[in-house]
């Protein structure tokens, strides 16, 4: 039987299963919210280690560049601080049934569709970078004034900084790790997209992405109003799409302000407003493998469905990447039929919060159920399982985050999403044969760069 583990923030089992639809007004009691600093850390995850003592304590020690790594500067390929590590012990489909508790559903379908080549390197965890004093500070001051909006759909908070360290109901959950995580406030790259099918044969596709996240700018705390991010995509394979645009724009209120976005049509050179755009449409390159609010695990409204807190629990899940992103490794090396190559991925075991949306009736979307797996020290998405209308899993992924000192905060690097049915993968956002990785929270860009003006100037 699953472990689930004591959350440490007093909720009642009442609370736990408030779903997203319900509004929270409310904010988290004045005992829980002087907890933060002291048991709990400054965005709310528990300090102490497990029982076991295999999560370690919450240590903090590192903000920046860490002693001993060497740091070039933003755009190169990432650098991995714990370069001399072994795994632990690897977990296969032999053993597997031992470490059940610990794994996701989509973990063990893995094991179940590839039991020869699948397996999961755990190496030691570690819980050494801190987020900034700026962090902190927004964070605390959320936990007495955050609050829910129409209907779950908006959020008046304070920038910069987690807005809901001690999450009360699953709408304040999806919201940390959807709109809410600390990030990098300007990202620009060119990574490439693989979608290996299950023959081993790769459909390519790279994309010049821009991103800009005003409320996340360094130093930074303001209120929930404007714009809270800015998108460009430009497609430059396949060759048949190049030089198609997307654009758009985020707010803080899905209901009031919900997303605009454009795409460029290089063959018409036209630009045309994208209604809806979201939710279950096929994310553009990538063969409809992924739908659009499955990027990074879940992104945009979550109005079609009722949302949950089911608890936290211990799992294994990849952390501290780096090495995955290195110039060292070729893509004919990582990308292996079936999921990427076990020998460069990193698992360590951290407590995460189990997310679980169910879809609202009336509503329609691919996915009737998706449970996510939120990482307690960084508020990120790390996993997610996604459910069919008939309640069968089927499709499962993962992102591999790695340290960015340039940032003070973790970067998302390559997503992994599984089509279970089809035994394939998309490896998503691969930087590992270009020149340069991610540039991160440099100066120059604007709002300016972004929308229907800003992609008509690049598509002349």
């Amino acid at each position: 039987m699953r472990r689930n583990y004591q959350i440490g923030l007093c909720l009642s089992a009442a609370l736990a299963l408030q779903s997203y639809s319900v509004l929270s007004f409310g904010q988290a009691p004045a005992d829980q919210i002087a907890r933060l600093g002291k048991d709990l850390t400054c965005v709310g995850a528990e300090k102490a280690g497990n029982a076991d003592g295999s999560i370690p304590e919450y240590s903090g020690k590192w903000l920046g560049v860490p002693p001993g790594m060497k740091f070039d500067g933003t755009g190169k390929h990432p650098v991995d601080p714990y370069p001399d590590e072994k795994p632990l012990f690897v977990i296969t489909a032999q053993n597997m049934d031992q470490y059940a508790e610990r794994l996701s559903d989509g973990q063990k379908a893995l094991f179940k569709l590839y039991p020869q080549t699948f397996r999961v390197p755990v190496y030691p965890s570690h819980r050494d970078f801190r987020f900034s004093d700026t962090v902190c500070q927004a964070a605390l001051e959320n936990a007495s004034v955050a609050k829910l909006v129409d209907d779950g759909e908006g959020v008046v908070a304070r920038t910069g900084g987690v807005a809901f360290p001690i999450p009360q109901t699953g709408g304040e959950l999806l919201k940390n790790a959807s709109l809410f995580t600390v990030r990098a406030w300007t990202e620009e790259y060119v990574s490439d997209n693989a979608y290996v099918l299950n023959d081993g044969n790769i459909n390519w596709g790279r994309v010049h992405s821009r991103n800009i996240a005003p409320g996340l700018e360094p130093g930074r705390i303001g209120d929930t109003v404007g714009n809270s991010a800015f998108y460009l995509n430009e497609t430059l394979l396949p060759q048949r799409d190049k030089g198609e645009i997307n654009t758009g724009t985020e707010f803080w209120n899905d209901k009031t302000e919900p997303r605009q976005s454009w795409r460029y049509d290089p063959g018409t050179r036209r630009v045309r407003q994208s209604p809806g755009y979201g939710f279950d449409m096929a994310f553009p390159g990538t063969g409809g493998s992924i739908t659009v609010d499955e990027v990074r695990i879940f992104n945009g409204s979550g109005q079609r469905y009722d949302w949950k807190i089911v608890g936290k629990r211990e799992m294994y899940i990849p952390y501290n990447t780096a090495r995955l992103h290195s110039e060292k490794l070729k893509y004919a090396d990582m990308l292996t039929p079936g999921h990427m190559n076990p020998d460069n991925m990193r698992y360590e075991l951290h407590r995460v919060w189990e997310l679980e949306g169910t879809l609202k009736p009336g509503y329609r979307h691919l996915y009737g159920k998706r449970k996510m797996y939120i990482d307690e020290d960084t508020w990120f998405p790390i996993m997610g399982d996604n459910y069919d209308n008939r309640g069968e899993l089927w499709r499962t992924s993962m992102l591999n985050f790695f340290y960015a000192p340039e940032t003070q905060t973790w970067q998302a690097g390559v997503g992994l999403y599984h089509d279970l049915n089809a035994s394939s993968y998309l490896a998503f956002n691969l930087v590992n044969e270009q020149r340069n990785a991610y540039f991160l929270n440099q100066a120059g860009m604007s709002a300016r760069d972004f929308g229907p003006e800003a992609a008509r100037r690049l598509g002349q």
